[in-house]
C-alpha cells in the first residue's frame, strides 16, 4: 500500500516550527507530498524565509517524522522549493489569527 498525500501530511504535521510553535502543515509550508512504489516518500516544502537559521534541522525533522510515523516508508526526502514564496495567507485561519501581526 502506497502512502497517500493525506497520510504524509499527517506525519509531517508532527513537526513544529520552533520559532512560532505551529506545525509545518498549519503554517502552509508543505506544498505537496507523494510516495512511489518503492515506498520512497518525497515532501515538497518551503521555509518561511530563505535565511531560516534552522533550515537543515527542519529538513532533517521532516525526514525523521516521515520515517517514524510511516513505518513502511523506506526513504524520506525533502524537496525544498522557493516558488511560490511563502506568506502568511498560506497558513490556516488559526495561525493567521495568532501571527497576523507578522
Amino acid at each position: 500500500m502506497i502512502y497517500n498525500k493525506e497520510e504524509i501530511f499527517k506525519a509531517v504535521s508532527t513537526v513544529n516550527d520552533p520559532e512560532v510553535g505551529f506545525n509545518l502543515v498549519e503554517m502552509g509550508l508543505i506544498y505537496d507530498a507523494f510516495c512511489n512504489e518503492k515506498m520512497e516518500v518525497t515532501v515538497v516544502m518551503t521555509l518561511s524565509t530563505k535565511a531560516c537559521p534552522l533550515h537543515q534541522l527542519i529538513v532533517q525533522w521532516v525526514e525523521e517524522a516521515v520515517l517514524r510515523e510511516l513505518p513502511k516508508a523506506q526513504l524520506a526526502q525533502v524537496e525544498l522549493v522557493w516558488e511560490p514564496a511563502w506568506n502568511i495567507s498560506m497558513a490556516t485561519d488559526e495561525v493567521k489569527a495568532k501571527l497576523g501581526g507578522m
